[in-house]
């Protein structure tokens, strides 16, 4: 019977969003640990099934750095973002579209859902140009400033290939890279290109598996989390302290989309099994949600 009442609970969130897009950024454990990858890969389907629209971005920080050190090359970073010269954007192409994109369709397919991988350069997705060179102060205070190199920021979202593919029943997975005015690849942060598409496609929501619970109110307490914040609400929380590191930017992705009309974002825990479906069909949710 319990199993039942579950498939119940369910119902309404379906019929809601049914052929609503949910745009879903792959972080985290989810993107390391293979049996974690598989059953979010299977939670996807899942939703396609049920007549919802999943558009997967992934990233591969980690992933990235490993092949580089292999390699024989040193990861940089500059405040946490990587220095990524023409070597090392070899190695995130190789790296991102060659292993973890048909990574991720493959398991899909191994779950009966229709996927294709694309980038950012495909039919110009993501059109970006060179981030200016970066500014920051050292240990000793001292401002310097740095050329992070082929690292991008987005100009502009082209998403009728997103549509297309949706529109016969396929969910795009999709690396975050991106082309400029000539034809160069640049580097993206996975998260902002998750919510720039996101808001270009009229996504419902916009779901960032992360490897915490959430907003913590008390970073030691899991028990702390904070189910619901308001966009007036981020300012205040950032202010006291409550929202930092690198939670900041994944919030100010969340509230940029949601200023650009997704209903809603969602920060939850990819480690926990199932927690795509728990916050989308499920009374409880399990993450943060971010709404206007």
């Amino acid at each position: 019977m319990k199993d039942v009442n579950i498939l119940v609970e369910a119902l309404p969130y379906i019929e809601q969003f049914h052929k609503k897009k949910i745009m879903i950024k792959y972080g985290g454990h989810a993107m390391i640990d293979e049996e974690s990858t598989s059953s979010t890969a299977r939670d996807t389907a899942l939703l396609n099934y049920v007549g919802m629209e999943p558009v997967v971005v992934h990233g591969g920080g980690p992933d990235i750095s490993r092949h580089m050190e292999l390699l024989g090359k040193e990861p940089k970073f500059i405040k946490g973002l990587r220095v990524t010269d023409k070597e090392t954007m070899e190695i995130v192409k190789m790296v991102l579209i060659g292993n973890i994109n048909t990574n991720i369709v493959s398991k899909l397919g191994l779950h009966g859902a229709k996927s294709i991988g694309i980038s950012g350069k495909d039919s110009n997705l993501v059109v970006a140009y060179k981030k200016p060179p970066h500014k920051f102060k050292d240990d000793s205070g001292e401002e310097k400033e740095v050329d992070l190199g082929l690292v991008g920021e987005i100009d502009k979202i082209n998403a009728e290939i997103i549509e297309i593919l949706t529109d016969n029943d396929y969910i795009p997975v999709i690396s975050p890279i991106g082309i400029d005015s000539n034809g160069d690849t640049l580097n993206l942060n996975a998260d902002t290109v998750a919510g720039g598409i996101a808001s270009n496609i009229g996504a419902e929501k916009l779901i960032i598996l992360t490897d915490v619970p959430g907003v913590l109110r008390d970073p030691d307490d899991n028990d702390s989390l904070i189910k619901q914040i308001k966009l007036n609400e981020i300012p205040g929380l950032i202010d006291d302290g409550v929202i930092t590191g690198g939670m900041i930017p994944k919030i100010e992705t969340c509230a940029k989309a949601i200023e650009e009309g997704v209903k809603s974002a969602h920060i939850i825990d990819g480690r926990v099994e199932h927690s795509l479906l728990i916050e989308i069909l499920t009374n409880q949710g399990i993450g943060t949600m971010i709404t206007k």
